[in-house]
């Protein structure tokens, strides 16, 4: 078996902010990355895709949108009132919840495909400080490859490449 790999960087395109490159085992892919391109004072709502080391937390992937990419994370099935809080109001704030019907939160069931497959980040985890960002994921670009809020997002493609070749204990270094 070939050997997991443990280190993702990124970074950001010379020419462009919102456009990066994640790199891992040697090889190099295109990615997507927040409007506001990678921050150092990362702050909710900025779009800004925060400059950092990154624990992957796990593996959320919605189950009627294919196969199970395999992976060695934590893996958890998407349902339907699957959300993340970003209030910072919130004692939630910065976790997964379970929302209501027309809850405000960033939900994950969502009608576009952007986070069928979702691996959280470890971004403002340990401990939570209120205002500096939540929701910071690696999931999947839109079709047009739009700047996403804050996150790092690849094609489809990238992820079953990728995700199988991961160590658990994978982590993901933005700048």
């Amino acid at each position: 078996m070939k050997r997991r790999i443990a280190k993702i960087r990124v970074h950001a395109r010379p020419t462009d902010r919102c456009r990066g490159i994640l790199s891992l085992g040697g090889v190099a892919y295109p990615c997507v990355l927040g409007r506001g391109g990678i921050v150092v004072a990362k702050r909710e709502g900025d779009g800004g895709t925060p400059r950092a080391r990154l624990a992957l937390r796990g593996q959320i992937q919605r189950p009627d949108r294919g196969p199970r990419v395999p992976s060695l994370l934590p893996f958890r099935a998407t349902r339907r009132d699957d959300a993340w809080c970003d209030d910072p109001a919130d004692r939630r704030y910065n976790q997964r919840i379970r929302r209501p019907p027309g809850s405000a939160q960033e939900c994950l069931w969502r009608a576009d495909r952007l986070y069928d497959v979702v691996v959280p980040l470890g971004w403002n985890d340990g401990p939570v400080r209120k205002g500096r960002g939540s929701a910071i994921f690696w999931h999947l670009c839109r079709e047009a490859g739009t700047p996403t809020a804050g996150c790092v997002a690849v094609d489809p493609a990238v992820f079953r490449k990728v995700l199988p070749r991961l160590s658990r204990r994978a982590v993901m270094t933005i700048g």
